[in-house]
Order: C-alpha cells, then sequence, then structure tokens
C-alpha cells in the first residue's frame, strides 16, 4: 500500500501537504502529535480499494506479502476503529450514521475507511451469488414453478455452518429448496382445505339438528307446527316465521296463539300514526321504485288529496321521466284534471330553478322514471334528489315476489326513505311477502293504493287489518309445500337476523 506520513508544525499544514501530494480524494489514515511536530499518515483512495478487493476475496492471497510495517498498521487502524465506532447498519445512510457516531476529524476518517471496506464487501458477495441465480433461472418447468424461498430463509442457511469463503448454498440445497418450498406450500393449502370442509361440515351438522329439532318440537306441539304453516301458505319468510314462532307462550290453545300470532305481527309493522294525510304533513316528496310500479298514478292520487283539501294553488307537479314514451303527456293530462300544471326537469340545475319557483307550494310531488333497480341508469337518477328537502317515498308492487320486494328495497333503502307505498294491493294473490319486507326492513309505511281510480282507490294503512288480510288464505296453492316438507324451510338457524320486538316468552 502506498501509504505517506506528512509531519507539520500544525494540522492544518499537514493535511494541506496530504492533499497537495496525493490530491483532493487523499484518504487520512491516522493522525497524531509527535515531538517533531503534527504527524498525518495518509494514502490515495485507489490503494485503500485495493486492499478492500484483496481482504474480502476469499482465493487472494496478497495481504500475504505486504509489508509488515503495513499489516501492522492495518491491523492497529482496524482495533482503533473497533474501538471508537459504535456499530452501523450497512444499509443505512451517511447522515444517519452522522448522527449516531457524533464523531471527531480521527473517528471520522476511520468511519471512512470502514464505510468503503463494508460496501467493496457487499459488492463482492453480490457478484458470488450472481452465477447461482442463473444456475437457478436454467432448471427444468418443474422444478422452478414451485415457490422461491424468502430472503430470510436463505439468510439462515448461510449462517448456520457454511463456509464463509463460498457465500452461496451449496448446489444440492439449492436444488432441493424450491422443492422444500413447493412441499411447504402444498401443505398449507391442504390445510386450508381440511379447515373449510370442516367448516362446511359443521354447518351442516347444525342444520341437520335443526331440522330434527324442529321436527321433534312439531310432534310435540301441533299449535306452532300449524301456525308455521300458515307463515308459508301466506308467503312470509322463514326468518319472520322463525323469529315469532319461538317466542310463541306455552299453555295456549290454538285461537290464543293464532291472536298473539296477529298482535307481534301488527306491532312489528311500523304504520304512519298521525290522523292526517301527507299533503298535511306538506313539504317535497318524490316518489322512486322500479318500472310499472304505479308511481304516476299514485302522484295522482297524493295532489289530488292534496287540491282536495287545499285548493289547486297548493299543489306543484314535477317530472324526470325523459325516457318513457308519453310519460310526461300523462303527468299532464292528470294534472290539467286537477287544474294543475306539470313540469318537467332534465337535469339537476332545472330541478332546482323549478323547486324555487314552486318554493310557496305547499306540497310539492316528483315523478321520476321507472328504472329497474340493476339499471345502471338508476344512481344517475337517483343522484338528482340528494338534496335533504326531498322527502324519498319507495312505491313498492305488493304483488311482487318475495325476493324482487327484497331486492328493491335494498337498492333503494340508502336514499334514506321517508316512507313507503304499497301499490296494486288489490291485485296481490298474497300480501305476505310485501308485509314480510316491510317488518324486516322496518319501512315506514305512509299508504296503500288500492285500484287505478284517482283519488278514490287510496286507504290509509291499518297495521291490524293489513296483518290480518296477508295471512288470511285463499284456498289450495299449487306453490302451497306439504307439512312434510316445512324442515327444508327452517333448517338454517343463521339467516334469523330479524327480532321481534313486544313478543316475550310466557
Amino acid at each position: 500500500m502506498n501509504a505517506q506520513r506528512f509531519v507539520a508544525p500544525n494540522s492544518r499544514e499537514a493535511m494541506a501537504q496530504a492533499r497537495a501530494a496525493l490530491g483532493e480524494q487523499a484518504v487520512i489514515l491516522s493522525t497524531r502529535s509527535t515531538p517533531d511536530g503534527f504527524e498525518v499518515v495518509a494514502t490515495t483512495e485507489e490503494a485503500l480499494s485495493a486492499i478492500a478487493a484483496q481482504a474480502a476475496s476469499p482465493g487472494l492471497q496478497a495481504v500475504a506479502s505486504e509489508p509488515r510495517a503495513v499489516r501492522a498498521t492495518r491491523a492497529s487502524l482496524q482495533q482503533r476503529a473497533a474501538a471508537q465506532l459504535p456499530p452501523v447498519s450497512p444499509d443505512s445512510s451517511v447522515a444517519q450514521d452522522t448522527e449516531t457516531l457524533a464523531m471527531s476529524t480521527l473517528s471520522f476518517q476511520e468511519y471512512v475507511r470502514e464505510r468503503m471496506l463494508r460496501k467493496r464487501k457487499a459488492a463482492l458477495e453480490g457478484r458470488l451469488e450472481a452465477p447461482a441465480a442463473a444456475a437457478a433461472a436454467q432448471r427444468p418447468l418443474r422444478e422452478t414453478a414451485a415457490p422461491r424461498p424468502a430472503a430470510s430463509d436463505i439468510a439462515l442457511g448461510l449462517a448456520s455452518g457454511a463456509p464463509a469463503a463460498k457465500a452461496t448454498p451449496s448446489r444440492a440445497a439449492a436444488a432441493t429448496a424450491p422443492t422444500q418450498a413447493a412441499a411447504a406450500s402444498g401443505a398449507s393449502s391442504a390445510a386450508a382445505q381440511l379447515t373449510a370442509q370442516l367448516e362446511s361440515l359443521k354447518q351442516l351438522m347444525e342444520e341437520r339438528f335443526q331440522t330434527l329439532a324442529w321436527l321433534g318440537q312439531a310432534r310435540l306441539n301441533p299449535i306452532q307446527s300449524t301456525l308455521m304453516h300458515k307463515f308459508i301458505r301466506a308467503g312470509y319468510s322463514p326468518t319472520v316465521a322463525r323469529a315469532v314462532l319461538q317466542r310463541l307462550p306455552a299453555q295456549q290453545d290454538a285461537a290464543a296463539a293464532w291472536r298473539w300470532v296477529l298482535d307481534v305481527l301488527g306491532h312489528n309493522l311500523r304504520v304512519a300514526r298521525d290522523p292526517g294525510q301527507l299533503c298535511d304533513e306538506g313539504g317535497v316528496f318524490a316518489l322512486v321504485g322500479p318500472t310499472g310500479v304505479g308511481k304516476t298514478t299514485t302522484v295522482a292520487k297524493l295532489a289530488a288529496q292534496c287540491v282536495k283539501a287545499y285548493g289547486a294553488g297548493s299543489v306543484g307537479l314535477i317530472t324526470l321521466d325523459t325516457y318513457r314514451v308519453a310519460g310526461l303527456d300523462q303527468l299532464r293530462a292528470y294534472g290539467r284534471l286537477l287544474g294543475v300544471v306539470a313540469h318537467q326537469a332534465h337535469d339537476q340545475a332545472a330541478l332546482q330553478d323549478l323547486l324555487e319557483l314552486l318554493a310557496g307550494k305547499r306540497m310539492v310531488i316528483i315523478d321520476t322514471p321507472g328504472l329497474s333497480q340493476r339499471d345502471p341508469r338508476l344512481q344517475e337518477m337517483l343522484a338528482l334528489l340528494k338534496a335533504p328537502a326531498i322527502k324519498k317515498l319507495l312505491v313498492l308492487n305488493a304483488s311482487s315476489h318475495g325476493d324482487t320486494l327484497d331486492e328493491v328495497v335494498q337498492t333503494y333503502k340508502g336514499l334514506g326513505l321517508h316512507g313507503a307505498i304499497l301499490s296494486k294491493v288489490d291485485e296481490a294473490v298474497k300480501l305476505g311477502p310485501a308485509v314480510d319486507a316491510l317488518i324486516r326492513h322496518q319501512l315506514l309505511l305512509r299508504g296503500l293504493s288500492t285500484g287505478q281510480r284517482v283519488p278514490q282507490d287510496w286507504q290509509r294503512p291499518d297495521p291490524v287489518a293489513l296483518v290480518r288480510m296477508s295471512m288470511g288464505g285463499n284456498g289450495k296453492s299449487a306453490f302451497e309445500p306439504d307439512r312434510s316438507e316445512l324442515p327444508y324451510f327452517f333448517a338454517d338457524a343463521a339467516a334469523d337476523v330479524w327480532q321481534p320486538q313486544g313478543a316475550g316468552h310466557a
């Protein structure tokens, strides 16, 4: 190593001599005060890099050929660096190391040297690992398709007794590592499948035990079995039927149990308790719902009630229906019969202008286009009704299937509904599905549309009468299950998400 010694009266002049002789890239190896002056030992960065490469290479023996004085100097410097410098991370930055070490001039020179040695050693190890990675890339497809071991696994393998000079796993270990990883991955997948199968078996056993329990209870309690059959015939869901009958008081005869069931259903059916109509409440109402449920006819009925009570000047009509042919003409025809002008809004700005124009009206009714609950244009239409001042009323077709009603309610429930209106009550063979949806989702029922006549076919909801009507049978039905099929409807206890209010055990 080309190390040179410079002596000067002070450290500034000694440093200046070292830079003048070795250039700006001079590396200070040591500094000390001597009787002759201040001594600085320095070398070039290239010479120091050569030393680092020789120290990191296992096959080079150049260190042995160095002069004894140079080896002694290097050993002394390493000991001084180990004693003066606290440990630092190889991946840390210079700024982080500076904050950690709080170095003096001497310790900084030792730190520079140690950092260069660490980087040189890391680069050398990276070059030695590159052939192993290339060999792994050339393995057959079946081997390389297996998951690769993690970097932490490789580090553990190196630290568990492998010679430091090789710095890479053996060929046998490298070949078996993907196989071991694949085996571990396969075992994990098998464990996950086994867990899923056990969970499925558990659910199946619970369902079967619930079925057996229901069969035993039905044999011991024929009144409960009869009531369950009535629920199914009426079109109620197993969720509501089980929630009610599980709380049926014991020691009651058939008539008392029947009255108790009707009272519980009527108590859980929410209806408007105010004696007046919607026009007495006043405000801006928007009727929403799927196509063909009778929204425009219901708008005419509500408008007729307001005209009859407060006059033609108290009502404002707006339609957002730009899809249906003659949708505006139908509303205008109703408006001419009532003496009310119907307006059309094409966008949010037009709707806002019309609402400001009709702000003095007691009741403003907005008719919306009929769109399926799955229509992608529905969200664009509902965005027009986001204003909190607009009260949304969901119109439900009482003759629809229970699953359809449930999907419709789920679609519109996020609007913050002001209530619901049951339309086409006169067309429904079974009112059970509609009443069931109102009870489970706890929607407030605001009115019943019982026909096409305006405004005669309109009724205020009576929960007791509506429940009795929904539970009444109309004779034998082709879709009515036999008593032997009842366990099929009530085997799954996990579906009981609704709990009735005001129903206690005896």
